[in-house]
């Protein structure tokens, strides 16, 4: 099968079937409530949060038969190779990735576009620290996996590097891009699929879409490059693991004053800011510029020592 034709079969999957599964899901817990204080709790979520963790499911069950009709075989062909020498790789990464959007959100509290947020208690902050940690790491991982280990790899064997680096920064935004669903009326069994148009409402909106979609690509692409130049998603993990740990922490230690443009300093997202714009070509210049002679260096190094 062609890799556009299964991605598409993937996605179509994953949103169809996760519109489809959340009321049946979100039943169950309802009629569960009364029995169990697990099931209780679960009942009181919105049923946008039962939406997200369906397609969230549903994506991480395809992932294996998506690799398969990649024709990929092994963690090899996902990117993953020997962790042996790979610290230097993952290091530059972690530090790229923590050092630059920590300046995106210096910058805002520097020139009044954030302001501290001082009331946290130190187990709050610990909390906070180790679930930014913890998704910084399981989220990173995976996401590599699917778009540049999966996704990129397919697309570079079928269409070269350039078309695959375009095409899965592109879809890495969409994914990222998709609104938060507000789900207001009964939920019955096509409730799932009339709230998916809510999913796409940030392309109407131009401050939403600029320069949120296009940060988001440019951080798929300059991912997809440090996987390509690299040979393995040690650097690209790292990077990722960096921003996560930022987006998750960025709205936990810094408010968003009243008169604060979001347009400019960005959400608790960070990246869907103007301020991001140029610390991610940055980053880019560095992948391409230091990262590059660094990997041709160490290549040349290799094929000496083989001689």
């Amino acid at each position: 099968m062609r890799p556009l034709r299964a991605l598409a079969l993937y996605l179509g999957g994953v949103i169809v079937g996760g519109a489809l599964l959340a009321p049946w899901v979100h039943g169950m817990a309802q009629a569960l409530a009364a029995d169990s204080g697990f099931f209780h709790k679960l009942s009181q979520q919105p049923f946008s949060r039962y939406l997200t963790r369906c397609f969230l499911v549903l994506a991480l069950v395809g992932i294996w038969p998506l690799a398969r009709a990649f024709h990929i075989r092994n963690w090899r062909d996902l990117g993953w190779t020997s962790p042996r020498g790979q610290g230097k790789n993952l290091a530059w990464g972690l530090i790229a990735g923590f050092a630059s959007l920590a300046v995106a959100l210096g910058l805002g509290l520097a020139l009044g576009g954030r302001s501290w947020d001082a009331e946290r208690t130190a187990a709050q902050i610990a909390r906070h620290l180790f679930n930014a940690l913890s998704a910084a790491v399981v989220v990173s991982v995976l996401e590599e996996t699917l778009f540049r280990g999966a996704i990129y790899g397919a697309l570079r064997r079928a269409y070269g590097w350039r078309t695959a680096l375009m095409a899965s920064s592109a879809l890495f935004a969409l994914v990222h891009f998709f609104g938060r669903v507000q789900w207001q009326e009964a939920v019955a069994w096509d409730s799932g699929l009339r709230a998916l148009p809510q999913l796409f409402a940030g392309f109407l909106d131009v401050q939403q879409l600029l320069p949120g979609f296009i940060n988001l690509a440019l951080a798929g692409a300059i991912l997809a490059w440090l996987y390509e130049r690299s040979g393995s998603l040690y650097a690209s993990v790292g990077l990722h693991a960096g921003w996560i740990f930022w987006l998750k922490t960025g709205g936990f230690f810094t408010r968003i004053p009243p008169d604060s443009s979001t347009w400019v300093w960005g959400s608790a997202k960070l990246l869907d800011g103007w301020v991001a714009m140029p610390v991610l070509i940055l980053v880019g210049i560095w992948a391409v510029r230091v990262l590059e002679r660094a990997w041709t260096a160490g290549m040349a190094i290799s094929k000496n020592n083989e001689d």
